[in-house]
């Protein structure tokens, strides 16, 4: 079945005038150089390639194409002399023809731009569920900066800028004793403890209350506050 189908598929193969006349037609109509193997392929076999080749050298001898070869290549061309030549008033509505062409070409080229930068720009825009999630999240910080104003808008009094400087100098001066009682701790501890394991030591320190810096105090300590405080004192 299947071979059936493709012998029904396959060009019905020509022969005599009609096959001559099929090769010649075709070179007429895409005047180019062809070979045998090329016109028979190109025509779906409906010559075969043995023929094509006795059709291209009779017909080259006819004077109907050109035979032209190239090393070991034979190619043949439609004779350009029987090419019928365009009038003059042909040649001038084919070329305004082409002119109208162009600049139609160029209108549709710069549309094309401007619909691409278009484009651009939409997909570029947030999508519904984007601004969806934005609006939630501008919502978030109106509610958290309204949080913040209550007090004031409650008529609770402002702290003045003198008043913000003298909790900064405490700030500054209460932390300086801090960090000299640490250090005074901090070599007692390792002279009293020098000759302990970690063990021993740790257990040391709970058994008497001491408590060391906890993560708030470290993260403390490298924040804004503790820098700003020791940039004030060099």
């Amino acid at each position: 079945m299947t071979s059936g189908k493709k012998a029904e598929a396959k060009a019905a193969t020509l022969k005599g005038q009609e096959a001559e006349d099929a090769v010649l037609q075709y070179l007429k109509r895409m005047n180019r150089p062809f070979g045998a193997v090329d016109v028979s392929s190109n025509l779906k076999g409906a010559v075969p390639k043995t023929a094509t080749q006795k059709i291209l050298l009779t017909l080259a001898e006819k004077g109907e194409i050109t035979q032209k070869t190239y090393g070991k290549s034979t190619f043949f061309v439609y004779n350009q002399s029987k090419i019928e030549n365009l009038p003059a008033e042909k040649l001038v509505t084919l070329e305004a023809q082409l002119k109208d062409i162009e600049e139609e070409n160029k209108l549709l080229t710069a549309e094309v731009k401007s619909l691409s930068a278009e484009l651009g720009k939409i997909k570029s825009t947030p999508t519904d569920s984007e601004l969806d999630e934005q609006v939630v999240q501008t919502e978030e910080k109106i509610a958290t900066t309204l949080t913040y104003l209550e007090p004031l808008r409650a008529g609770s009094s402002i702290i003045s800028a003198s008043e913000l400087a003298q909790l900064d100098e405490d700030w500054k001066r209460w932390r300086q004793e801090w960090v000299k009682r640490r250090k005074v701790f901090n070599m007692l501890r390792d002279t009293t403890l020098e000759a302990t394991g970690p063990k021993e030591a740790a257990e040391l320190l709970e058994d008497i209350g001491v408590e060391l810096d906890s993560p708030e105090h470290a993260q403390l300590e490298r924040s804004y506050l503790c820098s700003r405080a020791s940039r004030s004192r060099s």
